[in-house]
């Protein structure tokens, strides 16, 4: 009686590991992966305007069809990175991820912002120059220190009446992203 126990409490146990080291190793097999469809935008250091989600078409990044996307591709490997300009002035929301999806850092315009965009990225290296004043940098800039080298920023829009959506987009495809040069 107790061998049968030990011995189904043994092939629980086992089922568990068996069934938790799988679930964690999916996500390292997957062939696509968040990174993946944002390198298909070829984003690399400029603003993508992401084309509009219509209603029953496949949404492969979940966006909401409202707002309006830039996408940009990032790699502090080349030295840091600036994204600045002018937003118009209505709700609109900036993201910084890392490869996996996952938000390394976020602020929209009613953080006090205004429509003025300027969120410098460095990796931990970079923030040491900066700190030992090496890299020369405009005041007012928003210093923001990222783990990873490779990340991709996000701008929303979110225009408050249909006919403002090409004035939108075209004001979000003048912000500039990427070195500076």
């Amino acid at each position: 009686m107790i061998r049968t126990l030990l011995w189904l409490i043994g092939g629980v146990l086992l089922g568990g590991v068996i069934h938790i080291v799988t679930i964690l190793a999916l996500p390292l097999l997957a062939e696509e992966t968040t990174w993946t469809r944002v390198s298909a935008y070829e984003a690399a250091n400029r603003i993508v305007i992401l084309p509009r989600i219509e209603p029953g078409q496949p949404n492969p990044l979940q966006l909401d069809p409202e707002l309006i996307y830039g996408l940009c591709q990032i790699d502090l490997g080349e030295g840091p990175a600036y994204l600045s300009g002018v937003l118009p002035d209505a709700f609109w929301s900036v993201a910084l991820y890392n490869q996996s999806g996952v938000v390394s850092y976020s602020t929209t315009n009613r953080d006090g912002i205004g429509q003025t965009v300027e969120v410098g990225i460095f990796n931990a290296a970079q923030t040491r120059l900066l700190a030992q004043q090496q890299i020369d940098i405009a005041e007012g800039l928003l210093v923001v220190e990222s783990t990873t080298d490779d990340l991709f920023a996000l701008v929303r829009l979110s225009p408050p009446h249909e006919a403002m959506r090409p004035r939108f987009e075209q004001e979000l495809s003048e912000i500039s992203c990427g070195p500076r040069t």
